[in-house]
């Protein structure tokens, strides 16, 4: 076997490959749309060779685009202005007098240029076929991931079956132990997995942009032009997104741009087939219960529906992990009907004395500051036990940080005593100090 049939086996060993088209039809879109797409291509760009349009809507030229233009060409909306070979695909079209009228009355309707979109109907399949629940995760890739955390036994074994469900998880618990972190390990343990999603959707002539360069990690393979599939979908890293304070109702809907004439995909949809983190929930714009209730039926359902600004509602797969992480009580959240459809609710406590000291020391070992038992516990039984203070995960991170910038403005080397500590300790917790 050739390196190339290896590398195509490989892509085609995938729950869901695209193929190439081979004709109009296969496209799944009318003559209508994609000669609007190429007039529109053409407007913009001045002039062309076939394969180069060809290139800018990602789909073949024999067979497709190559049909397109012999249309155009018999309406007189283009015309072919020479060549460099005999060859169709190297003939320079140029858009005429009547295609620039046309393409101006296309550009009314929509200002989309770019990749040809893929109807709906593949893009539900598609997803569905991606599942993030058709590739579990092992407990060993679980604990390698969340490896550089200490966390107990009873966390992990909730989490695994939490993320082999791609459904939802709740973490909830005191800020500072690491549920922000606990996240971002999962969200790129997901990441290690690719998956192909399209450049766009089509829905009745109307274009949705699903891919987002900024939330969308594509995959660089070798010998990318020999391996044979639709141009029109890319293959990326199954996608982590993340939604903090700034998300509105807004963005959990299409977004239709007054200007341009054609839709972004929402967070929900740009995640699909990977995970969703609302991270600090409860904190966000919108309350808290119009987030919950907005997603009831997909959570449920594992399907979301989505307004067009005609009015018309079309239904997406609501294959996504989403991972609320807060710091406020559940009950604070949601009610009971709720927090019953979130199917995996974990509590991320406070660490106990030895996971504190465990996590202290790793924190001494990666900066290379010699570890000392004794102060440790002079730390706790002085500053923690004494004030009645809750351990936190984040603490000896934070506070060896103190001891870095001490060190580092007297121009000594940091290390692990008494007077450090409490230097540290007094910077760090001003408000407590002064009680």
């Amino acid at each position: 076997m050739t390196r190339k049939d290896e590398k195509t086996k490989s892509l085609e060993g995938f729950p869901f490959f695209p193929n190439p088209p081979r004709s109009l039809k296969e496209t799944g879109l009318n003559l209508g749309f994609l000669s609007d797409l190429v007039l529109k291509t053409l407007y913009f760009e001045g002039f062309m060779t076939g394969s180069q349009i060809a290139e800018a809507l990602s789909l073949p030229f024999s067979g497709v685009v190559d049909k397109v233009l012999e249309f155009l060409r018999r309406e007189r909306l283009c015309e072919v202005r020479g060549s460099k070979s005999v060859s169709e695909r190297d003939f320079e079209y140029v858009i005429t007098e009547k295609g620039s009228e046309k393409a101006k009355e296309v550009l009314e309707r929509s200002q989309y240029v770019g990749p040809a979109p893929v109807p709906l109907e593949d893009y539900r399949k598609a997803i569905k076929a991606q599942a993030l629940s058709r590739n579990p995760i092992s407990p060993g890739k679980l604990r390698k991931a969340l490896s550089h955390l200490v966390l107990g036994e009873d966390v992990l074994s909730k989490l695994g079956p939490g993320v082999n469900m791609g459904r939802s998880i709740f973490l909830y618990g005191p800020p500072g132990n690491g549920k922000t972190a606990i996240s971002e390990a999962i969200g790129k343990l997901i990441m290690e997995d690719t998956m192909f999603i399209p450049y766009a959707v089509e829905v009745n002539g109307h274009v949705i942009k699903v891919y987002d360069n900024l939330n969308h990690k594509l995959v660089v393979q070798e010998a990318e032009t020999l391996i044979q599939y639709d141009r029109r979908w890319l293959l990326i890293h199954r996608p982590f997104l993340t939604a903090g304070g700034e998300l509105t109702m807004e963005d959990l809907d299409l977004i239709y741009n007054e200007i341009t004439k054609y839709y972004e995909a929402p967070l929900q949809m740009k995640a699909n087939g990977g995970m969703l983190l609302i991270d600090d929930f409860g904190r966000q714009q919108a309350r808290p219960q119009d987030i919950l209730n907005r997603w009831i039926v997909p959570l449920e359902k594992r399907v979301d529906y989505l307004t067009m600004h005609t009015g018309l509602k079309i239904e997406i797969p609501f294959e996504v992990l989403i991972v609320f992480s807060t710091n406020l009580p559940p009950h604070r959240l949601a009610d009971e009907a709720f927090l019953r459809r979130i199917r995996h609710k974990i509590e991320v406590r406070n660490p106990t004395f030895e996971e504190y000291r465990l996590i202290f020391k790793r924190e001494c070992e990666r900066r290379g500051i010699p570890y000392d038992e004794k102060v440790l516990i002079y730390l706790l039984k002085e500053h923690y036990i004494k004030n009645k203070i809750p351990l936190r995960a984040c603490h000896p991170r934070d506070l060896l940080d103190e001891i870095e910038s001490i060190a580092r403005y007297s121009n000594t080397s940091p290390r692990l005593t008494r007077e450090m500590i409490d230097k540290a300790w007094s910077s760090y917790y001003l408000s407590i100090s002064r009680r």
